[in-house]
């Protein structure tokens, strides 16, 4: 005869398994709680972008009124807003031939960079070879040695080779100062690609180019794409290099900014101007790639 086994008793519902209940106090404290979250931050991004908005009124306003008043009652008094400030500008033949100038430097800078530092950083992720590790290492040492420590002998170097105050010197200036952290950039994101599908690859008879154009540049298209926002807004904006190496005939937009700079004046009519369009380009680019720029900067960073 076989023995009962009586049910076991239902669990009360009070006892199942779940999210403990949020009482609605707590629940109007975290709301709180991200409401002040939110304020702040948007405090923090308003008061940001304030120097960039004063510097965008400034440049549609009369020299006279800029020195006269703050940019702020511009905003009050639509008789202060003027073209002239562009007009005169746009017409300097000096300040539209730097703007080629700095397009001829800082495309080559930032492809040359690019194309180097993704060949040397699949070595380093994928190749064996001896002193791999070692050379890396030098590498990454090298993101710490200022650019000021290398102006005299590099330009002595320049002078020698007769490309002192060219397009090309400041070009290769800018792209060896700019391989050790693109190497390091995409390293960490190269090494991140699975190994099973390099040696699938490598299975179905894909060759050591082939496999690094095929299939790790596809893969590290946000890498490359934070690389290029980096190397581009660096070369773009710089002048320190601009000022040593640059051909003082052709110079780019920030020397040329510099050199319209009066002897006694602040010269806000050009500067604000001036300093508006040379951030242009740079946003432009950045806020296009935005979304590549942030998943490679997360994904190469975290290794």
């Amino acid at each position: 005869m076989t023995a009962h086994v009586p049910d076991p008793a239902p669990t009360p519902a009070s006892d199942a398994v779940g999210p403990p209940r949020r009482s609605v106090g707590n629940r109007l404290a975290s709301l709180a709680a991200g409401s002040v979250v939110r304020v702040i931050l948007v405090v923090i991004g308003v008061l940001w972008l304030l120097p960039t908005a004063g510097l965008l009124v400034s440049s549609f306003r009369d020299p006279r009124d800029i020195a006269s008043t703050g940019w702020w009652e511009a905003l009050t008094d639509p008789g202060q807003w003027t073209w002239s400030n562009y007009d005169s500008l746009l017409g300097n033949d000096t300040f539209t031939g730097s703007v080629w100038t700095t397009v001829a430097i800082t495309v080559p800078a930032t492809v040359l960079v690019i194309a180097l530092a993704a060949l040397a950083a699949y070595a380093f992720a994928w190749l064996d070879f001896p002193g791999r590790d070692w050379i890396f290492l030098v590498v990454v040492g090298l993101l710490v040695v200022p650019v000021q420590i290398a102006l005299i002998p590099v330009a002595r170097l320049f002078n020698t080779l007769g490309i002192f105050e060219t397009t090309l010197g400041v070009v290769l200036f800018h792209s060896a100062f700019g391989l050790p952290f693109g190497i390091f950039l995409l390293r960490n994101f190269f090494s991140e690609i699975p190994r099973e599908l390099l040696e699938a690859a490598r299975l179905d008879g894909a060759g050591e180019l082939r496999l690094f154009f095929k299939v790790v540049l596809p893969l590290g298209g946000p890498a490359i794409a934070a690389l290029a926002i980096f190397q581009f807004m660096w070369v773009w904006n710089d002048m320190l290099v601009a000022l040593i190496f640059a051909d003082s005939g052709s110079p780019p937009m920030t020397l040329a900014l510099q050199q319209e700079m009066r002897q006694f004046g602040s010269n806000f009519d050009v500067l604000a101007p001036g300093a508006f369009l040379t951030m242009l380009i740079p946003l432009a680019i950045f806020f296009a790639f935005q979304k590549q720029f942030v998943s490679g900067v997360m994904a190469g960073a975290v290794k």
